[in-house]
């Protein structure tokens, strides 16, 4: 579904974490970050857990140039990959993390 469609869904009123993850998702692909973020942080604020959205928000922050947020962003997705038993994407973020200290990440 393309992010006009989303969005005439959000206007409606049918805000809800797939919404907000979706959108997000797709403003990323597109690299409209700027769009993407504000999706994303709306989707991990309805749902802390969802280590893929944390994951995506992180990725969104570190392509607009927000380490210290990226950072962050990673920390909570590894706490919510973690707990959720998602190691893989536990060890993808603490990959992302690393690249963010390095010089010039």
């Amino acid at each position: 579904m393309d992010t006009e469609a989303l969005e005439k869904m959000l206007a409606r009123g049918q805000d809800n974490l797939l919404l907000r993850f979706g959108l997000g998702g797709e403003y990323a692909r597109l690299r409209q970050y700027d769009k993407a973020i504000p999706h994303l942080q709306a989707a991990v604020a309805f749902d802390p857990h969802h280590a893929a959205a944390w994951k995506l928000l992180g990725q969104a922050l570190a392509a607009s140039s927000r380490p210290e947020e990226a950072r962050h962003a990673y920390q909570e997705g590894i706490r919510a990959a973690e707990a959720g038993g998602h190691i893989q994407a536990a060890r993808e973020m603490r990959v992302f993390q690393k690249r963010l200290d390095k010089p010039g990440g």
